[in-house]
């Protein structure tokens, strides 16, 4: 049976990450040489996580929130973290790792964003002090970590579509609870989370979209490690 990637969120040609996203995985995989497939699974369909995600190997969990279903969404993020599934979850996708992460492990049980709760009590969530919509940049990776490995090199120059990110007086909150902050940009902010291999093999969030540059014709890094931790997955 071929392993199987679920596009957790709500599809939508005009959303550029959506359109790349499918791109990225084609191109990955062919340079593999794995055969993977993937579906899109809105948000709306997750009631119940271990039964409606069951026959897939991994998750992205994509960009373009506030999802339709949170709920839905988190459940997501929390089965595969759980289940040791390999999951991505890049803008979007990555800010709600945060908000199950810091949830679940950190105690902070009413984390949330101040997209679509300003009022909340625990904003892991924020508005960034300048919109990277439309923006790029270089990124620097964190020694040892996963993303330093699956890019290869020490920087790289990726581009965003958001407006929030992690809050950063929570950032000693999720890291003491084992979150790793991995990436960062020219100014120090944090850009991309993951956690440690012997916690998880293969969990990984980027503020950043890698994915856009499938669009370009290249192979994104991330989808690429993505398409190998999928294929070698065993429940």
């Amino acid at each position: 049976m071929k392993p199987s990637i679920a596009l957790v969120g709500d599809f939508s040609p005009e959303v550029v990450a959506h359109r790349a996203i499918p791109r990225a995985l084609e191109l990955a995989s062919t340079a593999e040489q794995r055969e993977v497939t993937w579906n899109w699974v809105r948000t709306t369909s997750i009631q119940d996580a271990a039964r409606d995600l069951a026959d897939y190997s991994a998750l992205w969990v994509v960009p373009a929130s506030p999802y339709a279903n949170m709920a839905g969404a988190l459940a997501a993020i929390r089965w595969a973290r759980e289940t040791r599934r390999p999951l991505v979850g890049s803008c979007g996708g990555f800010q709600h790792m945060l908000i199950e992460f810091a949830r679940t492990c950190a105690g902070l049980n009413e984390a949330d964003t101040t997209e679509t709760n300003p009022a909340g009590q625990e904003p892991v969530v924020s508005a960034l002090a300048c919109s990277l919509v439309g923006q790029s940049g270089s990124l620097r990776f964190t020694p040892g970590s996963q993303l330093r490995t699956i890019y290869g090199r020490e920087t790289a120059t990726e581009g965003y579509n958001c407006s929030y990110g992690l809050n950063a007086a929570y950032r000693t909150a999720l890291e003491t609870a084992g979150l790793l902050f991995t990436a960062f940009d020219e100014a120090g902010q944090i850009r991309a989370a993951e956690l440690p291999r012997s916690v998880h093999p293969f969990f990984i969030g980027t503020l950043f979209q890698s994915e856009r540059a499938a669009l370009r014709g290249e192979i994104p890094p991330v989808a690429r490690a993505l398409i190998r931790a999928a294929a070698e997955f065993t429940p």
